[in-house]
């Protein structure tokens, strides 16, 4: 298994000069990155390099960074290594509810962006959260929206967001593996568990039956996958056994 982990997962815990290392002890050969490792990025480089580390793929947020601020992100990316850069989330307009007009608006920025990226050599994509897999006034969702109107981009599936927005992973996986590329792996934990942790678990310990679902993605074409927990209580445990699960159910790679 091709296996990532999302640095936003330890973004409570620094340095990074100790979370790196750590990292790299429980075997751990890539890392995600976000823009909370951005603002030096050869010394972040360095860190990486140092213990074998390397950062596939990273997330730029908001979306005008890789518009009017291109330029600045793709050098990032460039010397932290990075083959795919992702956008995260929407902005505050999608995420407290809006239209299908203003998602379509979305979609082809996201769109132009993309061709962008990727004629700098870089692969692009989008990273859903559950606002996608809510049913807009119109019946349409937001996912097969973005799907349609920016056909040159990539998707990165947050699976366990996919569940939070009432959906199911194994359809949308299934109806758009062409478009499917990188994987977050993130668990639910039962309802009413893990409250401290916003109802997240470790991978492995929650209620998303990740065995099945890594079978699915790999027989789409999934090459990357990343563990990820929004906001742990202890971020070394979270990272142990997220990975002890994953080379338990799926091999080491």
């Amino acid at each position: 298994m091709n296996l990532s982990f999302q640095l936003y997962s330890a973004r409570n815990f620094l340095p990074w000069s100790s979370v790196i290392p750590r990292l790299a002890e429980l075997g751990y050969t890539h890392v995600e990155g976000f823009g909370g490792v951005y603002e030096n990025p050869p010394a972040f480089r360095e860190l990486l390099d140092k213990h074998s580390m390397t950062m596939p793929s990273g997330h730029f947020f908001p979306l005008g960074e890789l518009e009017e601020g291109l330029e600045a992100s793709l050098a990032v990316a460039k010397t932290l290594g990075m083959e795919r850069v992702i956008c995260p989330a929407p902005e505050d307009l999608w995420r407290e509810g809006t239209d299908s007009a203003n998602w379509i608006s979305l979609a082809k920025r996201l769109n132009e962006a993309g061709k962008r990226v990727n004629d700098a050599g870089f692969k692009f994509g989008w990273h859903n959260h559950h606002w996608e897999f809510m049913q807009l006034a119109s019946g349409e969702l937001p996912m097969k929206l973005l799907l349609e109107h920016a056909p040159a981009i990539e998707w990165e599936i947050d699976v366990a967001w996919v569940v939070r927005g009432g959906a199911d992973p194994i359809t949308w996986i299934n109806e758009h593996a062409d478009r499917i590329s990188v994987a977050h792996v993130k668990d639910i934990a039962p309802d009413g568990e893990k409250t401290d942790e916003d109802g997240w678990a470790d991978v492995g310990d929650g209620v998303m039956d990740w065995k099945s679902l890594i079978t699915t993605l790999r027989n789409s074409g999934t090459d990357l996958f990343i563990v990820e927990h929004d906001n742990p209580s202890d971020w070394d445990r979270f990272a142990t056994r997220s990975i002890d699960t994953c080379n338990r159910y799926w091999g080491k790679s």
